[in-house]
């Protein structure tokens, strides 16, 4: 799907379709559907009768792609799960492995499909790739397969090897209009736009995917509002049921929040909780409160390991408490 805020990406690319290089890297914010581009690209540049505006989507090859079983099409993210065979619990891979680029290999010995036709391979999110996996993918890169395209997607571009940077075009993607990312929101059928795109930074697809979690959120909060009034050890299980990814993120977004208040007066994220970061700021430590900053940074790195996550989130909350003077 092409956004309305896609537009200008969209033309640039088809005005160019028949002179693209080998490699696209999609730069920009999470959550302003980057992967709906790249992936509405890739049909149009392997539909048999794509027009200037999409793919035709009733061809042999649309409908390939519609049921993912395109031969000339490989998709590589790092969402798959795997077991972990002594806890038995599944665990959401957060890279993507050098496994899966020697993969491409097998792939890329093939004819294509289509005389004359083209590979798409895309890849999301490309911050996801290990050292390993990062550097046999510019091997492919510094000696590109002929008709062939690499897709690559980053939220968080400046956790690219550099050179794989350089080997790419790169097409820039940035947080839609205010007015364009409400709009939508509505015709989603979205009851309260504003606020939702507000907590989500301006990402609306990031909205629409936080539109139910909004009243968990909201007990979070106010229990975050209490400051040094906080029970970190009778808390934790109420954050930790929400996930430790998105248990993490509620409490960067309020410190955030705290911390701007604290030194601009003003608000980002929670405008209807102004009175209460208010209060806070008057007695929060700022050393402290930066201290925690740092602590909230390292956890989101890990916040996809389950082990020790409800102790963890004990100490994090412990800690906030601390960032307050009695």
């Amino acid at each position: 799907m092409i956004y309305s805020w896609q537009k200008s990406q969209w033309r640039h690319l088809m005005q160019r379709k028949a002179m693209l290089p080998h490699a696209i890297l999609l730069r920009g914010g999470a959550g302003i559907g980057k992967d709906d581009f790249a992936l509405h690209l890739a049909q149009a540049l392997l539909c048999h009768q794509a027009g200037e505006e999409s793919a035709c989507g009733t061809c042999s090859s649309c409908l390939w792609f519609q049921e993912d079983a395109h031969p000339d099409f490989k998709c590589i993210t790092p969402t798959d799960d795997s077991e972990d065979t002594a806890s038995k619990k599944k665990t959401k891979k957060t890279q993507i492995s050098v496994a899966q680029i020697r993969q491409l290999y097998a792939f890329l010995s093939l004819s294509t499909h289509q005389v004359q036709g083209k590979r798409i391979i895309l890849i999301s999110p490309a911050e996801a790739l290990n050292l390993n996996a990062a550097n046999a993918l510019l091997k492919m890169l510094e000696e590109p397969p002929a008709n062939t395209l690499f897709l690559l997607v980053a939220s968080q571009p400046q956790r690219l090897l550099a050179t794989i940077i350089s080997r790419c075009q790169v097409l820039n993607f940035s947080i839609p209009p205010k007015h364009d990312a409400i709009e939508w929101l509505r015709s989603q059928q979205v009851s309260n736009p504003q606020t939702l795109l507000t907590y989500a930074g301006g990402a609306p697809l990031a909205a629409l995917r936080i539109e139910g979690q909004l009243a968990v959120n909201q007990q979070l909060i106010q229990q975050l509002s209490k400051g040094r009034k906080l029970d970190p050890f009778s808390t934790a299980p109420l954050f930790l049921a929400s996930g430790m990814e998105r248990a993490v993120d509620v409490i960067q977004k309020w410190i955030f929040d705290l911390l701007h208040f604290r030194l601009t007066n003003t608000v980002h994220y929670h405008a209807q909780q102004l009175q209460a970061l208010q209060v806070l700021a008057k007695s929060v430590n700022l050393g402290g409160l930066l201290q925690f900053e740092r602590s909230l940074l390292e956890a989101k790195k890990s916040a996809n390991h389950p082990l020790s996550n409800e102790m963890q989130l004990e100490q994090l909350l412990l800690q906030y408490v601390h960032v307050f003077n009695i």
